[in-house]
């Protein structure tokens, strides 16, 4: 299983390979006055570069197995098929038809890789969902790690019995099977750092209904890539549950204005977004973004600036009655393999000025 310090090593690797020379805004970077670098000072920390403490991880680490994770296929294929150990003989016999299939007239070109990859996730994942796949004969020749016997004592349940499952079948299938990260997010070198684990959220404890949100963000890298997502207007998973996917909020996506509705039965770019400019931020450069949000009439916009510290860009505003409602605030890891990383996150409760304060030209 991948370490922290592994994770830390990846993304400074990536940071190194990926990021390129910053593509300017659209009009010239001015200072933020001081009278607004003082009121965003003031404003109430939402975390402290230290630990993660007020924030829930959904999933804490990765339950499901993606295609990125099958690290060598024709290595499992042939396991499975050969029924090679006992785990790989229970798993072969957990295919369905169509796998099974896939399986026999296995070829390693694009299309065979293509069609066996997609129907081993999907049995994978059955397996994972379901009962424990662990008994002692089965895996008394299989070497757990110790993060995966100490799961395994616990007599899990839930979340806690899927990703049980999944280290058992890595650790089952160690070279054919990527090894995944002990959690979604990490805090590296003073920022939220997602560990490119899979798709899931990171949201607070607390709820929020009305409030000006001011933090800086960057991305790293992705594969397969996609901005830095931010989630409004979340709905609260209930206690030990996963919940809806992205939360079912309203996602804005940062710096550049990209946003989704991720609402029950909307699930679509949607109505009610609106660009008011459209600049073309380097995201791999850090950004400070601003979002003033109110759940009452179901309103936000969004303003970004870059560099940090100077004047923003208001690029994305939102207006659906319907959609407001009080819930945490999220940032969303959209799937497996992005590395994203947020910073000096501050908040100001009911706003008495309904006004974005870094998009104000600076008095002279």
């Amino acid at each position: 299983m991948k370490t922290p310090r592994s994770i830390v090593a990846s993304l400074a690797v990536a940071t190194s390979l990926l990021a390129q020379p910053s593509a300017r805004p659209p009009t010239p970077a001015v200072p933020l006055a001081k009278s607004t670098l003082e009121k965003i000072a003031a404003m109430t920390p939402l975390f402290d570069g230290r630990t993660l403490a007020g924030w829930i991880q959904a999933p804490p680490a990765p339950l499901t197995f993606s295609g990125s994770d099958i690290a060598d296929l024709p290595a499992l294929a042939k396991k499975l098929a050969g029924k090679s150990d006992a785990v790989a003989a229970f798993v072969g016999g957990q295919l369905d038809e169509p796998a099974q299939k896939s399986l026999a007239a296995f070829v390693p070109t694009e299309a065979g890789t293509k069609e066996l990859t997609s129907a081993l996730v999907k049995n994978l994942n059955r397996l994972v969902a379901g009962a424990s796949v662990y008994e002692a004969v089965r895996f008394q020749n299989v070497r757990l790690r110790p993060g995966t016997d100490a799961l395994r004592q616990k007599n899990p349940s839930g979340q806690d019995l899927q990703r049980l499952n999944r280290v058992l079948l890595e650790d089952a299938f160690p070279h054919e099977l990527a090894p995944s990260p002990a959690a979604s997010w990490i805090v590296h070198d003073g920022a939220m750092a997602s560990t490119g684990a899979g798709r899931g959220t990171i949201y607070t404890q607390a709820d929020y209904t009305h409030y000006r949100l001011i933090f800086s963000l960057r991305h790293v890298s992705g594969k397969p890539d996609h901005q830095p997502c931010i989630l409004i207007f979340c709905a609260r998973p209930a206690s030990g549950e996963q919940g809806l996917d992205a939360l079912g909020g309203i996602q804005f996506q940062a710096p550049n204005g990209g946003h989704w509705d991720y609402r029950p039965g909307i699930n679509k770019a949607g109505t009610g977004f609106t660009n008011p400019a459209k600049p073309k931020f380097d995201n791999h450069e850090w950004s400070q973004v601003e979002i003033l949000v109110n759940a009452n009439d179901g309103t936000a916009r969004m303003a970004v600036a870059q560099p940090v510290g100077t004047r923003a860009i208001e690029n994305l505003d939102f207006k659906d009655p319907a959609a407001g409602r009080p819930g945490p605030i999220a940032w969303q890891m959209h799937n497996a393999g992005l590395f994203d990383e947020f910073k000096d996150v501050r908040i100001e409760l009911d706003p008495k000025e309904d006004r974005l304060l870094t998009t104000e030209i600076p008095s002279p």
